[in-house]
């Protein structure tokens, strides 16, 4: 394994004193009252200098020598590619050969897997309920792994029951059983998916008896009912209860009944009522009466996928309910005017979150904190996405789209879209090439200058020789790549399959296991790397899918024909039955 330092740990272990001493021994080497060292010097200060001052100009200048035309936002002018990549495409599929092939030697049926000591684990000590076969189940299909997938669905359908009394997620079991489940019924048109489906859907539907209509945070689904989050103190997770609505809405659609569809989107209106005026939501609302409680304002965790699915369910049923166009329209002018900021010298473009804050006399104030989980990464992509869809003055849009068939609004979210990707690849300038799990970005009153802390963003607490911070870990997580592939969906941009492929070379470097399997890292700006023992169920049903897709023919789960929901399990764009229930 390299122990070779990256660029940003190199620039951390340069010393000024040492740069000095070294300029001042080359100065005496020299002859005559100016050396050519510090000409040199000179001019790299005054480039630098230039470059500071107008930043604006040279990022221009940078896209147009890229292959994009910068008249008001970045539109993609350069050569289209849409061909597939068969080569890339194939490793990524042997990669994801080498995680299921581990897990299904060591703990098939078991919840999550940890591969450094060839284990696995359930989420309860009732049991589990297969998260992992399922959440990866329409991968398998995706990629051609047909004998994995007969022994996986063969698991499915004999062996996983949902009759097990203990608590689980109301939100991950949705998302990922519930989603993965009703993808592979569409992938397969078999009906046993669909029982599957309809079986825990029907036990997890009483968590939505609340005063309100909104869902508990937890389920047993044995005894089936639902049970409140004590660690939240009876709260409910804004993000939790309005990303259910994909699933349910879908399998209304299945079954033709309509109650599965109503729930969950009595849920929906209950949050357009209890509107903010800054189009933003509180993190957390109280399921007693159906309002958001004072909580952070945040697109990472506990806020993220409320505002993705506001853009998937107009999606969903082919642009026809207005009302969520709407919402979602709103929540981007909320996320522009409040949250999107620049980084203090490379004006990265990057998300903020709002901390609410009571001072003795009860009043309360916003603290904006420079703070942007991987989480938020997914918002690049989907911003692209809205600007195409909600933001398109015409349909359908070319690929490339043009800035005249964009409304001012459609060119605003295209743009920060495209900038925010970049600020995410940003974040893989790292020893290992990968992201941390948070990265803060860089404000005058952080008190950092004249620190070794690089410019634009940092990890919080890493510090040589200190045990790795929470912050600086890689959990295999898939919020950049799911960008990079809607991205180049609506492009043809080839610059993001190189930025994928660069960032799965860094996840077979450092991540994959000989054994078998793939490790979270604790820091990934310190060598030796240190692994975590866990392979998240995402890592095979969003990180490895999204990596796929990026290489393969873009007719396949085309983004006009399809939906992903928040797990990145593909569910068909239909024409609805049910009338929105609100307005």
């Amino acid at each position: 394994m390299s122990t070779e330092p990256g660029l940003r740990q190199r620039r951390k272990d340069a010393s000024p004193k040492n740069e000095s001493k070294e300029t001042v021994t080359a100065g005496r080497a020299t002859s005559g009252p100016v050396s050519v060292r510090s000409i040199l010097l000179l001019s790299l200060a005054a480039v630098s200098f230039y470059i500071y001052q107008n930043a604006a100009t040279v990022r221009s200048t940078l896209n147009l020598w890229a292959g994009y035309s910068d008249s008001a936002q970045l539109y993609w002018g350069g050569e289209v590619d849409f061909v597939p990549d068969l080569e890339k495409r194939d490793a990524v599929g042997e990669a994801m050969l080498h995680a299921w092939s581990a897990y299904e030697r060591d703990a098939m049926g078991d919840d999550e897997y940890h591969p450094i000591s060839r284990t696995g684990s359930n989420l309860t000590e009732a049991g589990g309920i297969g998260y992992t076969v399922v959440d990866s189940i329409d991968t398998l299909l995706i990629m051609g792994l047909d004998e994995e997938y007969k022994r996986a669905r063969d698991w499915i359908e004999n062996k996983l029951t949902f009759d097990q009394d203990a608590k689980f997620n109301t939100f991950e079991t949705t998302i990922r059983v519930l989603g993965g489940l009703l993808s592979a019924h569409h992938l397969t048109d078999d009906t046993m998916f669909l029982e599957k489906a309809k079986d825990l859907a029907d036990r997890i539907m009483p968590v939505f008896e609340t005063p309100s209509g909104l869902p508990l945070s937890m389920v047993n689904l044995a005894k089936r009912e639902g049970v409140p989050d004590v660690d939240n103190k009876g709260l409910v997770s804004t993000a939790e209860v309005s990303t259910l609505q994909l699933e349910f809405r879908y399998l209304a659609l299945l079954t033709d009944n309509e109650t599965y569809w109503e729930k969950a989107e009595h849920v929906m209106s209950l949050i357009k009522k209890a509107h903010i005026s800054t189009g933003l939501a509180s993190i957390f609302m109280n399921p007693e009466d159906g309002r958001f409680v004072l909580a952070a304002i945040r697109l990472g965790s506990r806020g993220d996928s409320y505002y993705e699915y506001l853009l998937k369910q107009y999606l969903q049923t082919n642009l026809t309910e207005v009302v969520y166009k709407d919402m979602y329209d709103d929540a981007m002018n909320g996320v522009h005017n409040h949250l999107i900021q620049k980084s203090q010298f490379a004006k990265l473009t990057y998300t903020s979150e709002l901390i609410p804050e009571r001072n003795r006399m009860g009043e309360v104030s916003w603290r904006l904190t420079p703070k942007q989980d991987h989480l938020v990464c997914f918002l690049g992509g989907s911003l692209m996405l809205g600007a195409v869809t909600t933001g398109a003055v015409t349909q359908p849009v070319s690929l490339p789209p043009r800035p005249e068939e964009l409304s001012p609004q459609g060119q605003r979210d295209w743009a920060t879209g495209i900038e925010l990707v970049e600020t995410c690849m940003r974040t893989h300038d790292t020893a290992t090439g990968l992201s941390p799990e948070i990265a803060h970005f860089r404000i005058p009153s952080d008190n950092m200058d004249g620190t070794r802390a690089p410019h634009d963003w940092y990890i919080k607490g890493d510090r040589p020789g200190a045990p790795a911070p929470y912050d600086a870990r890689y959990i295999l997580r898939p919020e950049t790549v799911e960008s990079l592939f809607v991205a180049y969906r609506l492009t043809g941009n080839p610059r993001y399959r190189q930025y994928g492929w660069d960032i799965f070379q860094a996840i077979e470097k450092y991540c994959k296991i000989e054994g078998g399997g793939y490790a979270s890292i604790l820091n990934v700006d310190r060598l030796p790397i240190e692994h975590e023992d866990k392979m998240e169920t995402f890592f095979m049903s969003e990180t490895l899918k999204y990596l796929y897709l990026l290489f393969e023919d873009v007719n396949v789960l085309p983004l006009s024909k399809y939906v992903f929901n928040t797990e990145a399990h593909p569910l068909p764009i239909f024409h609805p039955t049910i009338r929105t229930g609100f307005s």
